[in-house]
């Protein structure tokens, strides 16, 4: 015959209760383990007593300023005397500049004014008279006869210089040229890209002959004037 067990003795029977109890219980433990704080006691240190009192020096007391005190007013002036000037002034007695009708005025010859004479350039394109070129004495616009005499010239003496043409030289050269007074030439100046052909526009001026002087309210002046003569191989 089999033992039968008494269900209240299995041991067996609640352990899963148990052992859910007890993973909770240890599960608390443990989280206060963690949350568990301490704190050290309060400290009744005075932070004050650190700090070093270094105005133990006795710091002297400002000394009142002494405002000076305003100077004494000035003496009352002593009594003045009026004295009576005795001494007779003479009186200055400005005689009038005007005349009067009754005295007689003195003519004056007229003067005859001179004019300077005038030392002046007057360039060729504002002149009143312009030089007269020899040919042209007869010509009604005597300005475009000179011109056109001045290119005859040119053509008439102009030389290539041979150093100039070996050498490949071309260019134009600006001749710039004085009629003086007299009617000759003089100041002749030079500008171009090379010196021999400068000093052939140079020759060709100088064979200028003399011209009638350019004039300005009726004299003689000198007039500048300039042309360019152009260098340029065939």
């Amino acid at each position: 015959m089999e033992a039968k067990k008494n269900p209240k003795a299995d041991l067996t029977r609640n352990s899963g209760l148990y052992f859910v109890i007890g993973l909770a219980a240890v599960m608390f433990l443990t989280w206060r383990a963690l949350e568990h704080k301490t704190y050290d006691p309060d400290s009744e240190y005075d932070i004050s007593m650190n700090v070093d009192d270094e105005l133990d020096e006795e710091v002297p007391m400002t000394e009142q300023i002494k405002t000076p005190p305003p100077p004494p007013p000035p003496a009352a002036p002593e009594i003045i005397e009026v004295v009576e000037d005795e001494e007779e002034v003479e009186e200055t007695v400005i005689e009038s500049t005007e005349t009067s009708q009754e005295e007689e005025v003195m003519e004056v010859e007229e003067v005859e004014v001179m004019d300077d004479d005038i030392d002046v350039d007057v360039p060729f394109a504002v002149i009143e008279d312009v030089p007269v070129f020899p040919g042209c004495e007869g010509a009604s616009d005597k300005r475009k006869c000179f011109n056109e005499s001045m290119q005859k010239h040119i053509r008439k003496n102009f030389r290539y210089p041979e150093i100039a043409q070996e050498m490949g030289v071309q260019g134009r050269v600006s001749v710039m040229f004085t009629i003086q007074k007299d009617g000759s030439i003089g100041n002749v100046r030079m500008r171009g890209p090379d010196k021999n052909l400068e000093k052939e526009a140079a020759r060709i001026i100088g064979k200028l002959p003399k011209m009638t002087p350019g004039k300005q309210r009726g004299r003689a002046v000198r007039v500048p004037f300039s042309i360019p003569i152009t260098f340029k191989l065939q």
